[in-house]
């Protein structure tokens, strides 16, 4: 008796014991299953496969005549090309000009079932023809509606009906780390899925002031120009434009231009064939960790202004030089890069708050925006070379000089040194002879240099390892530079 209850009693006991096993192998096969799982692309593939199209480009490209090897200096329908021919000897007559196709590959997305497409500006640039191919296989020449070279975004139109749509997502929405999918057509390969995740965004490229770019690892190529960039949940929050090679090929750098900036360049350019942009009429620098010092601010951030347009926008708002613009229409600052891009999106004539930092303590101004124009250049005159007698401002290691009266009037300032030579410590700052000092600035107070005695006066109360920034004028522009450790 006493043996069938110890036979009973293990097998209980090994009976729970085996259940609380299988218990927590369950628990923990729950909890590392998401770990395990990679994300499945077929159904998104499936799904938003056919609202993206290919997109085939020819562009005619007339050869000049040439005579021996040489251009003839003279298009064809010119009247002198007649004159010019009487004097060739008959061996020598210019060869007939000949007519070339250039094409080129993109990829694109519908965005109405009515037809219109968007794709990159650099896809359908200079094209005499473009050719739009869906996913059916049907194929369709397309007009360009309009293109937008600073943001490399263009609006192309098919006639067709009942096409299917991009269901479209918000790029604010998106995490460094997610997943995301491209498709396009990389080399010509039609309708190729490629995957990988958001590296990071807000990304600024050189020469690109107006969009901030979603980087990702995408594999991206040559052809997927203009195509989609997905999320899991099949919403295009991008459009795929730039990759970064040394070879040509992909190399785990992708940029997207964010969805929502495109669709606000084509929703201009559909309706009133531009795309308006905002402008404050300001240069501005960076802040760094010793110009947030040199300015009063607790940490770098922010865009200093480094000189302001005559009769601009930010001078009609009473915004200075040396003003930190910390938040532009309710939205903040963080990097120079920043301000570009929110005043560009700002519609002209329309007034917006604007926080700048000022003395050390915020200050609140109201903006009426303007509107770029085409680019002109500006000519100011330069200053002539300074007096032959040098005077040194020994803390600094510089040569320097006064400006004249003439040379004064002729730049529009009130004073300033121009630099003769650099020697010593300043060398590490980024100085160059022929740089104006303006102005010192302290703590976030701008003192204006008048002269080579009174500069000296403001340098006196430094202590050698003190850092320093001065106002410079250099050329036709004007820069912060912060000088580290100023020396005995």
């Amino acid at each position: 008796m006493m043996q069938q209850r110890s036979r009973q009693a293990f097998f209980t006991f090994v009976a729970a014991l085996l259940l609380a096993l299988s218990t927590l192998g369950a628990q923990a096969q729950t909890t590392a299953a998401p770990g395990r799982t990679l994300p499945d692309f077929a159904d998104l593939a499936e799904r938003q496969g056919q609202v993206v199209v290919n997109i085939s480009t020819t562009q005619i490209v007339r050869n000049r005549s040439s005579i021996q090897g040489f251009p003839f200096p003279f298009d064809d329908d010119d009247p002198m090309a007649d004159f010019f021919r009487r004097f060739i000897p008959r061996g020598q007559q210019p060869n007939v000009p000949r007519e070339s196709e250039s094409h080129s590959l993109g990829s694109g997305f519908i965005i109405s079932s009515d037809g219109y497409i968007l794709t990159n500006a650099h896809v359908v640039d200079s094209a005499d023809e473009v050719v739009v191919r869906l996913t059916d296989r049907r194929e369709f020449n397309a007009r360009v509606i309009g293109a937008d070279r600073r943001t490399d975004v263009a609006v192309i139109k098919i006639e067709a009906s009942d096409l299917p749509v991009a269901k479209l997502g918000n790029p604010e929405k998106l995490r460094v780390g997610e997943w995301v999918a491209a498709i396009g057509s990389p080399f010509g390969f039609e309708n190729s899925v490629t995957a990988g995740i958001v590296s990071a965004k807000g990304r600024s490229l050189p020469q690109e002031n107006y969009v901030p770019f979603i980087q990702t690892d995408v594999p991206v190529n040559p052809g997927n120009s203009g195509g989609p960039l997905f999320t899991l949940n099949g919403e295009v929050v991008g459009i795929n434009s730039q990759i970064y090679s040394r070879s040509g090929g992909y190399m785990g750098l992708s940029f997207a231009i964010p969805i929502d900036v495109a669709m606000d360049v084509q929703n201009q350019l559909r309706t009133t064939g531009k795309v308006s942009r905002g402008r404050m009429g300001v240069v501005i620098q960076e802040v760094t960790r010793e110009l947030a010092e040199s300015f009063g601010l607790t940490k770098a951030e922010g865009a200093i202004v480094s000189s302001v347009e005559k009769d601009g926008a930010a001078a009609q708002a009473g915004i200075e030089a040396g003003d930190v613009v910390l938040r532009f229409d309710g939205k903040a600052v963080s990097r120079s890069a920043d301000l570009p891009r929110l005043v560009a999106a700002a519609r002209p004539g329309s007034k917006v708050r604007v926080q700048v930092w000022r003395k050390g303590a915020p200050l609140e101004l109201t903006l009426t925006v303007g509107e770029i124009q085409e680019d002109t250049a500006s000519v100011r005159p330069r200053p002539k070379s300074a007096s032959k007698s040098e005077r040194e401002a020994t803390r600094l290691g510089l040569a320097v000089s006064e400006l004249s009266a003439e040379q004064r009037r002729q730049l529009g300032v009130t004073g300033g040194l121009v630099i003769e030579d650099i020697r010593n410590n300043a060398v590490r700052a980024d100085l160059r002879v022929g740089d104006i000092i303006l102005a010192l600035i302290n703590k976030g107070v701008t003192s204006e240099v008048r002269s080579l005695e009174q500069f000296n006066k403001l340098l006196a109360p430094f202590s050698k390892n003190a850092n320093i920034t001065l106002l410079v004028r250099r050329g036709d522009q004007q820069v912060f530079i912060t000088i580290k450790g100023i020396g005995d």
